[in-house]
């Protein structure tokens, strides 16, 4: 397993525990981390703050990577998730992450999140 994939790793298993300490481990000083649709932010201390989402949500999400690929300084995932509202109902989702890192660490990431009301595709 490559190094960057092993900080891919790593920072998903933090985001399943809520781990700001093992996240922000995987990160450059100058993070920068788009949401399609959402928002974009850079720098370690505004993500720090949006690690947790929006407030409806109960922490941590369910994240199971479907595939990891690997070219150069970019890993691309595929992932499916699963967030707890407070109100008690979850929020299904897939997921499609680019990671491009430098030294080992993750100086972007780029993802478009889709919810998925019916099923798997929909």
């Amino acid at each position: 397993m490559s190094r960057n994939i092993e900080t891919v790793n790593t920072y998903l298993d933090g985001f399943r525990k809520n781990d700001h300490e093992q996240i922000l481990s995987c990160l450059t000083e100058d993070i920068r981390w788009t949401v399609f649709g959402a928002f974009q932010l850079t720098g370690k201390e505004a993500y720090d703050k949006a690690i947790d989402g929006a407030p409806e949500f109960i922490d941590p999400p369910e994240l199971e990577v479907v595939r990891l690929v690997e070219q150069d300084d970019v890993v691309m995932a595929e992932i499916n998730g699963t967030a707890k509202r407070a109100a008690g109902e979850e929020v299904r989702m897939s997921m499609a992450e680019v990671f491009r890192m430098r030294d080992g660490k993750i100086c972007e990431r780029r993802a478009w999140v889709i919810p998925l009301n019916e099923n798997d595709y929909r």
